[in-house]
């Protein structure tokens, strides 16, 4: 046994550095008749630029692109070529996990946790700033500034885009209770103490706060009616099935939800939470595959598509103008998959195209975006 694994490392080393010889010339050699090796660095490398953002007031496009081997955020403006693009975050440990804008365009967000105990909190920053003296981004502001607690995002209010309702778990470390944040100050504001499990809280189109979610003891999911006094049951789906809401309807309302209950099928409903009554919106037309999901304008609340995917997204458009928009788009990135991935306040503007075999590019669309050639961004991938 001794001289077979003797033996079995001598292999192992001078395949080693046969390959080590290979890749020194740029070759990267099939093993036992497979396909050559695809270099890693192609899957789980770091992009050029990534996850393009159009600020809402069209003035600024933000990305994610590597600092000192790190993703980081850069900021530049629209008619700005990216090598203007100016550092906005400094994280050499681990890469930001994610931003968004504040719907008033002042503030870029993210969060990041302390060195990977995955506790989450939110910072911002000013697109802007000017660096201090010496320093290589503006100063980011931790806006909770706890210790040892993960922040959670539940919704950016469209009345006041100076606040965040955020939950934090410094009471209780397995519940989070629900604050507003001012963005622009950090002051924050208990809400409502969550002591009834709560995981999840959603807000109406006026930004009132209607309903929550959690999962019972036996695992099944429950969507709760909140009451001045208390949180009621209306909608239930068992650990087996799929239950959430999605967005308000423009009557404010009801509230759109997915759910599989009693189905095989996730399929888009509409319930009154005032009743818990759902009835049925749309399954998908083919009758095979599960809701992927829906877009709900930004302009003024409509559905306006639902998607599903098998082999490849399938999508419904509700808002005729829009389609038109879209297939115009298609026309204009041929064998590529295209979608909405970020807005100015009202408009629907800033589309993603990718494609099966190269790249994925983010382009910002002019005025109207349906009648002449958009401005591609140039957010190549």
């Amino acid at each position: 046994m001794k001289k077979f694994l003797q033996g079995l490392l001598c292999v192992l080393f001078v395949v080693g550095c046969a390959y080590a010889q290979e890749k020194k010339a740029g070759v990267r050699p099939p093993l036992g008749g497979m396909p050559p090796l695809i270099d890693r660095d192609l899957i789980f490398g770091n992009p050029d630029i990534a996850a393009a953002q159009l600020s809402p007031d069209g003035q600024y496009i933000a990305f994610l692109k590597p600092w000192k081997d790190t993703r980081n955020v850069y900021v530049k403006k629209v008619d700005e070529p990216f090598g203007a693009a100016r550092l906005m975050t400094t994280e050499t440990k681990r890469p930001v996990a994610g931003y968004f804008w504040s719907r008033d365009s002042k503030f870029i967000l993210f969060v990041k946790d302390h060195d990977g105990d995955e506790n989450y909190n939110v910072y911002a920053v000013d697109p802007s700033a000017q660096p201090a003296a010496g320093a290589d981004a503006p100063e980011a502001r931790d806006l909770t500034g706890l210790k040892g607690v993960r922040v959670q995002i539940f919704d950016r209010p469209k009345s006041d885009p100076d606040l965040l309702y955020i939950g934090i778990n410094d009471r209780d470390k397995a519940w989070h209770d629900l604050y507003k944040v001012k963005i622009s100050t950090g002051e924050k504001t208990l809400v409502r103490k969550n002591t009834d499990r709560v995981t999840g809280w959603s807000f109406d189109l006026k930004d009132q706060l209607r309903l929550a979610s959690r999962t019972a003891d036996n695992g099944d999911n429950e969507i709760l009616r909140v009451d001045a006094d208390k949180l009621t049951p209306i909608y239930s789906c068992s650990v087996f099935e799929t239950c959430g809401t999605l967005h308000f309807h423009t009557d404010n309302r009801r509230v759109y939800l997915e759910s599989n209950k009693g189905s095989d099928l996730v399929s888009l409903m509409l319930m009154d939470p005032e009743s818990g009554k759902a009835e049925m919106v749309e399954s998908d037309p083919l009758g095979k595959v599960d809701l992927g999901g829906a877009l709900f304008s930004n302009a003024n609340d409509e559905l306006i598509e639902t998607w599903y995917i098998a082999a490849r997204a399938k999508t419904y458009f509700k808002d005729k103008a829009y389609g038109a928009d879209y297939r115009w788009l298609e026309k204009q990135f041929p064998n590529e998959e295209i979608s909405v991935v970020s807005s100015r306040a009202g408009k629907d503007d800033s589309v993603r195209s990718q494609n099966e075999k190269d790249h994925t590019a983010v382009h910002a669309l002019g005025e109207d975006s349906a009648r002449e050639p958009g401005q591609d961004a140039g957010c190549h991938l």
